[in-house]
């Protein structure tokens, strides 16, 4: 399956962060549904506010990826700290919390209704 990026549906829209999901991307075995995520974040943006709710306050979801340009850390349960930068492949495994280090796009594909979950927790988070 091909798809371009302005054809991956806007999931949110805010200053700092385009969040981009294509649903039913593919099915990984004991995950199932998997989507597709293009994510363009502004240096500074931090997702500890926004995950609070959620188990842990950090995000659940495994995901994996490719950094197209930019810098990030994420930091797990424990505090102990990843950064990524442009041209990285990652593994994010559940529990951790992201920040943007420096501009950021990248492209990440993670189990569909696990992140869907996180993502619709962040949107209503910021709808207040």
């Amino acid at each position: 399956m091909r798809v371009a990026k302005d054809d991956v549906d806007v999931r949110m829209d805010i200053p700092g962060a385009v969040i981009r999901q294509r649903t039913e991307f593919g099915d990984v075995s004991g995950y199932g549904k998997i989507s597709g995520e293009y994510f363009t974040l502004s240096a500074g943006v931090d997702t500890t506010p926004l995950f609070q709710g959620l188990e842990g306050n950090l995000c659940q979801c495994p995901h994996w990826g490719y950094v197209l340009r930019g810098r990030i850390t994420t930091t797990d349960a424990e505090g102990k700290q990843e950064t990524v930068i442009a041209n990285d492949l990652f593994y994010w495994p559940p529990g951790h919390n992201v920040k943007v280090d420096a501009d950021a796009e990248i492209v990440m594909f993670s189990p569909e209704r696990e992140h869907s979950h996180v993502i619709n927790h962040m949107i209503e988070k910021v709808r207040g």
